[in-house]
């Protein structure tokens, strides 16, 4: 039976990583995929998903005004499974669509992305996706600073601690860390 997954993490916890091995699971017994990311997300340009590691792929950019059921039926009804990255930048009406590819095209849906922003405030896209998934999971990493289990993503810029802004600015380990609690209201001097 097909079903709406979140696997959600602080930055570096491999999620974009967990897409490709997914992908690359499902495409080695020759079953297709559908990938899908954030148009919001350029930092390899629009329509790829990339990991730390250096590995890429090419994707179907969501934009806000883009019916992802519409793309699954004109990409391939017959996919084995739909993955997307980024989905904290979801909005709502892409996760509702999502659940009508789970329910009424019976193709699972694995969705990856970031539960919270650097002010600890919900995406839109993961909050529906906390609520519609049928399947919610965590995927750890450990604090920039410390060993504890990082659960917030710490914005920076020139060296200070940033928690006012744009929700929205895309970067990498040029402008977040992964912290724990304590080093998120206690960071100790940066060095970036």
């Amino acid at each position: 039976m097909a079903q709406l997954f979140f696997r959600y993490g602080a930055m570096n916890s491999g999620k974009t990583i967990e897409i490709l091995k997914v992908a690359h699971n499902y495409e080695e017994q020759n079953k297709s995929v559908i990938i899908l990311t954030s148009g919001l997300d350029n930092r390899d340009g629009v329509g790829y998903v990339a990991s730390r590691i250096g590995l890429k792929r090419e994707a179907i950019p969501i934009f806000d005004d883009t019916n992802v059921l519409d793309v699954v039926k004109r990409t391939n009804t017959d996919a084995a499974c739909v993955l997307i990255d980024e989905a904290q930048f979801l909005k709502k009406h892409h996760v509702l669509e999502l659940a009508h590819i789970v329910d009424d095209l019976q193709i699972p849906v694995m969705t990856f992305g970031l539960k919270n922003d650097f002010r600890n405030e919900l995406f839109e896209g993961s909050k529906y996706l906390l609520l519609y998934a049928d399947k919610i999971e965590e995927m750890k990493t450990i604090c920039w600073f410390c060993r504890k289990k990082a659960i917030m993503n710490l914005r920076f810029h020139e060296g200070q601690p940033v928690y006012e802004g744009e929700q929205v600015q895309i970067g990498g380990n040029e402008a977040y860390y992964p912290v724990c609690r304590r080093h998120y209201f206690y960071p100790p001097k940066l060095t970036k």
